[in-house]
Formats: structure tokens, C-alpha cells, sequence
């Protein structure tokens, strides 16, 4: 399977601006990518370009637990899995 492209991506948060951003930057990260490049970005990519302290780094994991699941999501709508477009 190709890995398709992400076209789009929004986020909705009632968490602190530290949350917000972190989101933020993922959604803007991960569009025109491929969902197997999507995959690859990491919290610690994003706590990087946000310069989050220590305490803010849950943060950046729920923004990259939220694409995961956002992809898997994706992929068992269209009868697939992870393991599918990972490797190509």
C-alpha cells in the first residue's frame, strides 16, 4: 500500500498554551507529508523547535500519541494497519 498523503489536519484542546502549541505544530508538521513520514515525528522533535521546559514535555507526547491515533484511525477506515506503510 502507498502511504497516502495528509492532505489536512485540525486539533481541538482545552489544555494550557504549552498543549495548544504543541498541537499547533504538529498539525502544521504532518500536512502534505505521507502518513509513514507522519509516524515518524517524535514528542522529543517537537519539544526541540518549541523549547518546552521539563515540565511541559507531557505536552508534546499527547500531540504525538493524538497522530498515532489519528493515523491508526485512518489506516482501520480504509481496512489497513501501521504495520502497512511502515517500511516503504
Amino acid at each position: 500500500m502507498d502511504s497516502p498523503i495528509i492532505e489536512d489536519a485540525k486539533f481541538k484542546t482545552f489544555g494550557c498554551g504549552s498543549a495548544i502549541a504543541s498541537s499547533s505544530l504538529a498539525t502544521e508538521w504532518i500536512k502534505g507529508k505521507s502518513v509513514q513520514d507522519a509516524l515518524k515525528i517524535k514528542n522529543t522533535d517537537i519539544v526541540n523547535e518549541l523549547a518546552l521546559p521539563p515540565i511541559k514535555i507531557h505536552c508534546s507526547v499527547l500531540a504525538e500519541d493524538a497522530i498515532k491515533a489519528a493515523v491508526k484511525d485512518y489506516l482501520a477506515k480504509h481496512g489497513k494497519t501501521v504495520s502497512d506503510v511502515e517500511g516503504e
